[in-house]
């Protein structure tokens, strides 16, 4: 682990970490995951998905799944994200992954610095990704599903690169838009987006 632990009241082993990937994408579902890990079985490595390689990811990914006491992969789709905004549709997303553990938890650590609403015991770790073992194994789990997913819409919407920017607003993925429209995995209350969609109207 990386960055200064985080001390968690909490002693007990039914401790859950819980994390969202895709908060900054024009494109694709918001994903969360929630893990329990068993003590009796650490994984080396855990870190930020972030700050790890993609094969890095990809094996941890597998090892997770294969030693963890529970855990569970959720999301928000495009069509909540537009209706709601994308703090509450992560929020929603986390809420979903930690309900959906076969194990539930007696508390649990989320990233960053809001809690979703929820009966949990909880606390919110900023940087949380990189100071709990728990919470990078669910950044790990959410990364890696919603990367492959959209490596799978590079071959459902080609020319817009997904495979590459994962739905981020680079250069490749504006010109597509321009050149190529809006597809609906894009996330219309996204400004650029927005943006072009009232162009569009504007004829």
């Amino acid at each position: 682990m990386i960055g200064e632990p985080y001390i968690c009241a909490y002693e007990g082993h039914l401790l859950a970490g819980v994390d969202e990937v895709g908060r900054g994408p024009l494109a694709g579902d918001v994903v969360a995951a929630a893990v329990i890990l068993d003590p009796d079985k650490p994984i080396e490595g855990l870190n930020d998905s972030k700050k790890l390689t993609e094969k890095r990811r990809e094996s941890l990914f597998d090892e997770i799944q294969a030693h963890a006491m529970s855990w569970c992969i959720a999301r928000a789709t495009v069509a909540e994200i537009d209706e709601i905004n994308i703090l509450q549709a992560s929020l929603l997303a986390m809420r979903r992954a930690v309900e959906g553990l076969h194990i539930q938890p007696e508390y649990v650590l989320v990233d960053g610095n809001k809690i979703p609403k929820w009966h949990y015991a909880a606390d919110a770790v900023v940087k949380g990704d990189s100071r709990v073992a728990a919470i990078s194994a669910g950044s790990i789990l959410a990364k890696v599903a919603r990367d492959r997913e959209m490596v799978a819409f590079d071959q459902e919407y080609p020319g817009y690169g997904f495979a590459g920017h994962k739905g981020y607003p680079t250069k490749v993925h504006m010109s597509a838009l321009d050149t190529l429209g809006i597809t609906p995995i894009h996330r219309r209350s996204f400004g650029p987006v927005k943006t072009r969609l009232e162009q569009l109207d504007m004829f």
